[in-house]
């Protein structure tokens, strides 16, 4: 087959993708897309060119995130390293708290430690992730300059939620998700966390996960995500499960731990 960069080629091969999608859901993704094109050229995912990989990941983006818009600058050529849970990004959490909540004001609802390193015991890429809940995610007047001003940059938007971290050539150290109170994305990352937080083989099971995902793919941060994606609806639908179980609720969660 001729490079991806064929019209003709990218086409199809999202197109094939789209169908395994409308069949399956969210749990094709990123690396599926990957897939398609490695099994069409005889090579391994890993084999294929970043550009190429990069290229496709942009289309599917958009339909996996809808209304997804890169809006700074892209980041390449980060290396992605998962160690064992270090006992200072709670505090490290707190500082950024601190720093958002008073940068922010009433804009922001509350502010959650959220991902891997807001769950003890967790390995995890030693980057803090903090969600951030807001009254109208579509208004950035009343919080991208809070976040800018804490010295963030928005990196990505979409109809769910807004992705700032810190600008480049800065080594990523925090990501900040703005999401809208009340939401589907609010909830489902605090039940993740608090589920991972009392089930400990669980939290084994995905920290063993990561550490696979990190050692094949290295410098592809969209494919180290994806990879982790089957597991996480998995441990999703466990978790929902629990929530009913225990009457969990976003209210009871805590906002700054």
């Amino acid at each position: 087959m001729h490079a991806v960069g064929s019209d003709a080629e990218a086409d199809e091969l999202f197109e094939r993708w789209l169908e395994l999608r409308a069949q399956f859901g969210d749990r094709v993704d990123v690396l599926d897309l990957y897939e398609l094109l490695a099994e069409a050229r005889g090579v391994a995912p890993e084999e294929l060119p970043h550009e190429d990989r990069r290229s496709l990941a942009s289309r599917a983006l958009e339909v996996i995130w809808p209304g997804f818009e890169q809006v700074a600058a892209l980041r390449t050529s980060e290396h992605i390293e998962v160690v064992s849970y270090r006992a200072e990004w709670p505090a490290k959490f707190d500082a950024w708290h601190d720093r958002l909540a008073g940068t922010l004001g009433d804009a922001a609802i509350r502010i959650d430690h959220i991902g891997s390193t807001s769950v003890p015991g967790l390995a995890a890429k030693p980057v803090i992730d903090i969600q951030v809940s807001v009254a109208d995610l579509a208004d950035e007047r009343t919080y991208v300059p809070g976040c800018e001003a804490a010295g963030l940059e928005l990196y990505t938007r979409d109809d769910v939620h807004r992705f700032l971290t810190v600008p480049s050539p800065a080594p990523r150290d925090v990501h900040v998700h703005v999401c809208e109170g009340a939401s589907a994305f609010e909830h489902d990352h605090l039940l993740f966390r608090d589920y991972l937080r009392t089930h400990v083989a669980d939290r084994n099971e995905y920290a063993a996960m990561k550490r696979k995902a990190a050692k094949r793919w290295a410098e592809d941060r969209l494919a180290y995500t994806y990879t982790k994606s089957g597991l996480i609806l998995d441990l999703l639908d466990l978790a929902t499960a629990w929530e009913s179980a225990t009457g969990w609720r976003v209210e009871d969660s805590a906002a700054a731990t």
